[in-house]
This record gives C-alpha cells, sequence and structure tokens, in this order.
C-alpha cells in the first residue's frame, strides 16, 4: 500500500510546478452535482480513509469560555451575541486528511480553527474558520473534483490536477500563496463563507467571521518551517496553554456594495467594516482529548435566531459533517 505522506507530498509538489502547456487551454471539467455523501467519499479520495475526520484530520482542542462584546448586537439578535459569558471547546487543525500529518508538511495548510459555544438554552453556535482569506474553489462541486484531481495525482497521474488548476487560476494563486504560521495561536482565520445576520429591528447585513489573535500575527519562512519539527504546533499550543490563556478576537467583516456572499473564493476588500462580536480565552485541555476528537461535531451552517446562511456551501457542508462523524466512531 502506498505510503500516504509519499502520496500527498507527490500531489502537492504537483501543485507547485509550472502546468504543463495543454492545461492552459484545457476546457474545465463537466459540472458535477455532488451531494454531501460524494463529498465525503471524495475527501477519501484524496487523503484515504482512517475513521478520523476527513479533512482538518489532525487537531487540538481547546477549552475556555466566550464573551460576546456590546457592539454585537447591533448586527444580529442572536441569543450568544447578546448574553453573558459562554463555555467554548476549540479546535485548532491541519489542513489535510492524514491523521499523523506533520506539522511543517506542505499540506498543513491552511490550518483551521472551530468554536463551538455552548449556549445555555442548548442551542449551540459553532463558527470553522481558516487560515486564508478566501477558499481554493467558489462552490462544493468544484471542491469535490480538485478532491478527485488531488487523489489521482497522489497516485501518480498529474494530468486531472493539471488541468484542474489550468481551468481554475483562482485555485492556483490560493495554492501558491499559503502561509504557515509560527503558531496557531498566532495566525488570522477567516470564516470564508457568508451569513446573513439580521438585528432585533429587522435590519439585515451579510458578514463573514474573522479571529484575531492577541498575541499578534507569526509566519515562518518556508526554511524556518521545515525545521521547525513534526509536532511543532500542537506542541507550543500545550506549552502556551501551560503559561497563560490564549485569546482570540471575534469580528464581522461586514459586506460592501458589490461584495458576493455565495462565492467564498473571492475575498471581500480589506478595507470592509470590521465590528466585534466577542473575545475567547481557551486556558486549559479537554478532560479526555481522545473522546473529545471522537466525538466533537461542529455545524457551522445551523440557522439561529438573526443568523442564517448565505453561502450555499454552509448548507452543504452541515450536511456533510455528520456522515464524516458516523465514519470515524
Amino acid at each position: 500500500m502506498p505510503n500516504p505522506h509519499a502520496r500527498l507530498a507527490a500531489a502537492l509538489l504537483c501543485m507547485s510546478t509550472p502546468l504543463p502547456a495543454f492545461a492552459q487551454t484545457t476546457s474545465p471539467p463537466a459540472k458535477a452535482q455532488e451531494t454531501p455523501l460524494t463529498m465525503v467519499a471524495a475527501l477519501h479520495t484524496a487523503f484515504g480513509e482512517h475513521h478520523a475526520r476527513a479533512v482538518h484530520t489532525k487537531g487540538t482542542i481547546l477549552e475556555g469560555s466566550f464573551t460576546p462584546a456590546p457592539e454585537a448586537k447591533s448586527l444580529t439578535r442572536e441569543p450568544i451575541f447578546a448574553g453573558g459569558t459562554v463555555p467554548v471547546i476549540a479546535r485548532f487543525s491541519l489542513f489535510a486528511g492524514l491523521p499523523d500529518l506533520p506539522d511543517n508538511d506542505d499540506g498543513a495548510s491552511p490550518a483551521g480553527f472551530a468554536v463551538k459555544m455552548i449556549a445555555p438554552d442548548g442551542d449551540d453556535f459553532d463558527i470553522e474558520a481558516n487560515q486564508h482569506g478566501n477558499f481554493i474553489v467558489a462552490t462544493f462541486d468544484e471542491f469535490a473534483l480538485f478532491l478527485r484531481a488531488l487523489g489521482a495525482a497522489g497516485k501518480g497521474d498529474n494530468a486531472p490536477l493539471g488541468a484542474f488548476l489550468g481551468s481554475h487560476p483562482k485555485a492556483k494563486a490560493f495554492l501558491e500563496s499559503r502561509t504557515y504560521p509560527a503558531s496557531f495561536s498566532t495566525a488570522v482565520y477567516f470564516g470564508v463563507n457568508a451569513l446573513k445576520f439580521t438585528n432585533a429591528a429587522g435590519k439585515s447585513t451579510f458578514v463573514r467571521y474573522r479571529f484575531v489573535p492577541k498575541a499578534g500575527e507569526t509566519y515562518l519562512s518556508p526554511e524556518a518551517r521545515k525545521s521547525a519539527g513534526p509536532a511543532y504546533l500542537g506542541d507550543d499550543l500545550r506549552k502556551r496553554i501551560a503559561a497563560g490563556p490564549i485569546e482570540f478576537g471575534l469580528y464581522a467583516q461586514v459586506a460592501g456594495p458589490g461584495d458576493v456572499v455565495d462565492d467564498p473564493s473571492t475575498a471581500w476588500p480589506d478595507t470592509r467594516r470590521l465590528v466585534k462580536l466577542g473575545s475567547f480565552r481557551l486556558d486549559h485541555l479537554p478532560a479526555d482529548p481522545e473522546a473529545a476528537q471522537k466525538s466533537l461535531l461542529f455545524l457551522p451552517g445551523q440557522v439561529h435566531p438573526g443568523v442564517a446562511p448565505a453561502d450555499p456551501m454552509l448548507v452543504m457542508r452541515n450536511t456533510a459533517y455528520p456522515i464524516s462523524l458516523g465514519q470515524r466512531q
């Protein structure tokens, strides 16, 4: 059986290699009609089946609290942003779907950050974000096509991936612009899927989430990353949490005129207004980290009072994740 790291490394090498001339003129593949089940299967095609999360497989869970900011109520009537401090379960993760992926591997980026705010009324509020200002493609269907092409490249057939990147310049630019954090706690994380917020007065606004680290941003050069070690991100989190809390501010980036809400591959301008929604303070590990990894499920596309998904990809993600949860039990 091929070594999964070798397979992934070969695919990632193909991503950074100049595309063959034919790829620049190859027509995009016919649009697929993906379902949550076929998406999970596509993830397994790219990364293999491990009875673990299908993607963002390797990660570290922390617990702490969330305190809403007063200005959050100007955007949404959701109770989690209007009440007091609530408990939080958070998970930092590497991108690729390999449970033993080295932290310094090319496939580790974009890193992920997900939070579950434990609501007093049982309507827990989940957010998932990536350490990149936009997503690799615009649609669920395109992502499945990319994953299948990545799986083929891992088996030595680079043509599908070359053709895909040749017909998807945004995806190629995404892969070439990835950064790698010095610490999970010193990266900005972006919620690339838009939501519709509605406040108590009935005014609606489109937003995307953004997590900003209190410790500031620090990223590694390619040379520093390769020498950082295969567990540097997880080890750093455990050291930091032993010394003090890890803190993030949660913001809503407010859409402006012309900003698209159904294309996560297009970032909104940095000049758009940011409204603070609250603050996270993560200060301890879960009592049973292994059990938490197995059972923790995030549903970022759930509808809440004053919050609804605006990007169709959120709805599909919300239905694909429970399938992956069942497969890892």
